[in-house]
């Protein structure tokens, strides 16, 4: 284990999880806890504090105002409960936590993804497209996801020259019909 200073807080967070009918199994190098063969939870110390967190906690009740989004604005459905000692760990609600989670497992409570095709067209794109013909039918032969990819990487953009210059970069991976980020999948 690579932070030993959380071995006592891991070990109770773990006998915790073991009073119920989820499964370990190692995924991502931590310990993951699943029900059915879907992710409930998570066990893994960091540098600062041990956490557990739950893959929909989004949708738990959270009464005691514990969990974090550690990545707002990115992470949806994800919920974290951090550490930073042994005597943080209130055994009787953790487990009420973690029993929470099962049943909306259980009951199939889950976060519906948005349709990767739905995703709002930047005008400066739609301008573009509107004014080379060649451009236009080259993007509508891509797949939704590399459009919105395309339509993100512009409207991100601040400034209008930036937003110029990002669209004279795309539009010969456009036109050979490349995604933003093919060359970073496998």
């Amino acid at each position: 284990m690579k932070n030993e200073q959380w071995t006592k807080e891991i070990a109770l967070l773990k006998t915790l999880v073991e009073q119920t009918e989820l499964e370990h199994s190692i995924k991502w190098g931590i310990d993951v806890y699943t029900y059915n063969g879907k992710n409930v939870l998570g066990i893994a110390p960091f540098k600062s504090y041990v956490g557990i967190w739950f893959y929909n906690g989004v949708f738990m009740k959270d009464p005691k105002d514990v969990f974090i989004n550690a990545q707002e604005g990115k992470t949806k459905a994800l919920r974290q409960w951090r550490f930073n000692s042994l005597e943080e760990i209130d055994s009787q609600t953790v487990l009420a936590y973690i029993k929470e989670a099962i049943e909306n497992e259980k009951a199939g409570v889950k976060l519906v993804q948005s349709d990767p095709g739905q995703f709002e067209m930047p005008e400066f794109l739609e301008k573009a497209l509107t004014t080379d013909p060649a451009l236009n039918k080259a993007f509508e032969k891509l797949t939704p996801g590399k459009q919105k990819e395309y339509a993100e990487y512009i409207s991100s953009a601040k400034r209008e020259q930036t937003r110029l210059e990002r669209l004279e970069k795309i539009k010969p991976m456009v036109l050979e019909g490349v995604g933003l980020n093919d060359k970073y999948k496998k």
